[in-house]
């Protein structure tokens, strides 16, 4: 069933990875899709065409999310190309690991940026339009890191809590306009980054989780699908961690 029949969902760092999944499930679900994507320009290119093949409308616009004034006009473009936006997914996310000791002032502004600036920039870019036409749906990616922290990882926790506490914010401001606000919280995703892990740390990964197995993209994007359509119309300021178990 597509329960996202010709809404229009905007996807930031939608070309690769959990962004990727996310995209070709809101199209599954009907939806037409706006990516953004800072670099990857071919994956992008491939991932429209492969949205296209399944019937939606679908097109990419090169944006630096940390950006306030590059998220304004990929989400005027959005607009003016199909009139409305009903959902947004704020994806954007990098990674500068390394202990405090070691982190670079760069380091930190990088991932603060490009991980919470960016969730600011593309809200604040469409909130208008959704107050105007009271309804709208925007997911929020954040992680588990962002609840329980992680060493080594100060930066991108810092970032993925900032994302929680900014959700929880404006999901008061906006509930009276029938705009919903939530977030996932991921916890281990197959995707680039966990297939790098050699098998020791792989085993030590999954010795943290419950279920005892990562979870997959698509597990993410099912998630996304839910909070983006009616049947979560009740629920706002919330946070679902999609972790196996590992945070209780």
């Amino acid at each position: 069933m597509q329960t996202l029949q010709d809404k229009v969902a905007v996807v930031t760092g939608g070309t690769r990875g959990i962004g990727r999944a996310i995209a070709l499930g809101l199209a599954d679900a009907g939806a037409h899709v706006v990516l953004t994507y800072k670099s990857s320009r071919d994956l992008a290119e491939q991932l429209v065409e492969d949205i296209r093949k399944k019937g939606r409308r679908c097109v990419a616009y090169q944006s630096d999310a940390g950006r306030l004034k590059e998220a304004q006009t990929a989400v005027d473009r959005a607009i003016a190309e199909f009139k409305r936006i009903d959902i947004l997914v704020n994806n954007a996310g990098i990674t500068r690991d390394t202990l405090l000791l070691r982190m670079s002032e760069l380091d930190w502004d990088l991932v603060l940026e490009t991980n919470l600036k960016s969730v600011f920039n593309f809200t604040k870019a469409v909130c208008k339009h959704m107050v105007s036409q009271r309804a709208g749906k925007i997911v929020n990616i954040s992680s588990v890191a962002g609840l329980v922290g992680n060493a080594g990882q100060a930066n991108y926790a810092a970032s993925k809590a900032g994302i929680i506490g900014f959700t929880k914010s404006v999901a008061k401001e906006f509930a009276s306009r029938n705009i919903q606000v939530n977030v996932i919280a991921p916890g281990f995703v197959e995707t680039e980054m966990t297939e790098k892990l050699n098998e020791a740390q792989k085993q030590a990964v999954l010795d943290m989780v419950p279920m005892k197995r990562t979870a997959k993209p698509e597990e993410i994007a099912a998630a996304v699908n839910f909070l983006a359509s009616a049947d979560s119309d009740y629920i706002t300021g919330q946070v679902l961690c999609i972790d196996g178990g590992l945070v209780t």
